[in-house]
């Protein structure tokens, strides 16, 4: 029986001397106890070596995903030939593969696992090819080079920066929002007409730093934070104010709580500079389409700048919104138009009518873009730049308000055919340009009718009727008198 053992500097083949010691598996330990015992149960037969670890990963990756590499496939060819036996191997996925490539019978038995953890406890002495320090080295780099291939690990294309700034941005800005909070109910019952004479929040912190207690605020000096008429209006309310007295252990805090506003600011805008920069070299065409935030907030959604790759357009356009996906899914609502990408500046330039149309189109090419981004070996813009270009043409056109179908497009017939002149319209017709409308016409009619009538002589009147009408008006004439 012979034995495929894979080891850091090479692939070994072992041939086993005597087939009976697999009977006693639970025994077979004790043959490997030292390196004499042991090379009279297996003997090394062949020995492929690698040549660098640009070999060995290519081996160590093909083995996990149950596949040949190069390097085995050159050693089985040349063993297949004299092979004649069974063969060990540590996976049955593996086994198949070579059965079914060079027609050797393979095993991954019990007994095999306990023979090769044997052979692995006695390596440095049956391979003699190797030293036991060059094992050790081999060893660590083909380690840490598997790590870096299973975290796709890559020092061009870290995108899990990108996900923790981004992280850490939206953080911030939420505790950023909590301080300025803070601070200005605080300071507010010292002085609460300031709240609605500055409305920036960093420049309230300012100038509550360079003033201190409201007294002082007529001999303080805010132009380096408030414009002239701000800073004339807050001298003045200082003068009227309504707010109550603090102590000096109180505006001492708020002081502090100021600086820490301040500094986190800063902080805050240095990481967006950080952001801007990764994300201009990681994903540039997904920066063009929809901006650094809103592609730094794609990207930490879906994991990674290859997991977004994947993704098709319609899952890129409702990134963000998935509680409200399966929510209109169980109440059977309409689902969701737009996700993250709501945020970006070209959805934000057309109206609330055509929005979820340029989502649409907006996800379709952001999806090209990073697909781009992810697959590509050369950073050029030139996909996004193109692509935003259609999409801006797109957004002018729904906000003219022809936001139907383009003619000619193949759906609807172009329009222009349909105003083309027959070519048996030989000159212009100038009755078709009448307004007259059909009751003017019948009024016509109607007054020659009459026309007709007057003409016509009118027929004597019935004379026993008029008798009638005499014997009628003598009687009344009686019945008066």
């Amino acid at each position: 029986m012979l034995v495929l053992f894979e080891t850091p500097a090479g692939y070994a083949i072992f041939k086993l001397v005597d087939d009976k010691k697999l009977r006693k598996v639970d025994d077979l330990y004790k043959c490997f106890e030292d390196p004499e015992t042991a090379s009279q149960v297996v003997k090394l037969k062949h020995f492929h070596k690698f040549e660098d670890t640009t070999e060995a990963l290519a081996s160590a990756t093909a083995l996990v995903e149950g596949k040949m590499s190069k390097g085995m496939k050159k050693l089985l060819k040349k063993v297949s030939a004299d092979v004649q036996e069974e063969m060990g191997v540590a996976d049955a996925k593996l086994g198949a593969v070579i059965k079914e490539k060079f027609g050797i019978s393979c095993t991954a038995s019990r007994e095999v696992q306990e023979l090769m953890r044997g052979i692995r406890h006695q390596m440095s002495s049956l391979v003699t090819a190797i030293s036991e320090e060059d094992m050790k080295r081999m060893s660590l780099g083909l380690a840490h080079s598997l790590s870096r291939y299973k975290l796709k690990f890559s020092p061009d294309k870290v995108d899990t920066m990108i996900v923790q700034a981004i992280s850490l941005l939206d953080d911030l800005d939420k505790e950023l929002n909590n301080y300025v909070m803070r601070c200005r109910e605080w300071y507010g019952w010292h002085f609460p007409e300031m709240g609605k004479i500055v409305t920036d929040n960093m420049a309230f912190a300012k100038a509550v730093k360079l003033m201190g207690i409201r007294s002082a605020c007529a001999e303080t000096d805010f132009s380096s934070c408030l414009p002239e008429e701000v800073e004339e209006e807050l001298k003045k309310s200082a003068e009227i104010s309504m707010g109550t007295e603090i102590s000096e252990e109180d505006i001492t805090n708020i002081l502090q709580l100021c600086d820490q506003i301040l500094e986190i600011s800063e902080y805050r805008a240095q990481l967006y500079d950080y952001l801007k920069n990764r994300m201009q070299a990681i994903a540039p065409n997904v920066t063009v389409m929809v901006g650094e935030l809103v592609g730094a907030r794609l990207i930490a959604h879906a994991g990674s700048l290859i997991n977004l790759a994947k993704h098709p357009a319609s899952t890129v356009q409702i990134l963000g919104a998935e509680k409200a996906l399966f929510r209109a899914l169980k109440k059977k609502h309409n689902t969701p138009k737009y996700g993250l990408l709501y945020h970006a500046s070209l959805v934000g330039q057309c109206g609330a009518k055509h929005k979820g149309k340029i989502a649409r189109v907006l996800a379709a090419k952001t999806a090209l873009a990073s697909r781009v981004d992810a697959l590509s070996e050369e950073a050029r813009t030139d996909v996004g730049v193109e692509h935003r270009a259609m999409v801006e043409r797109r957004v002018a056109f729904c906000n003219d308000g022809n936001a139907h179908t383009l003619s000619g497009s193949g759906k609807a017939r172009p329009k222009a055919d349909a105003a083309e002149v027959k070519p048996d319209a030989t000159s212009y017709n100038p009755a078709t340009d009448s307004t007259l409308s059909t009751p003017k016409k019948k009024k016509r009619k109607r007054d020659a009718v009459d026309e007709e009538d007057a003409a016509t002589p009118a027929p004597e009147a019935d004379t026993s009727s008029a008798k009638k009408k005499k014997k009628k008006k003598v009687k009344r004439e009686e019945d008066e008198d």
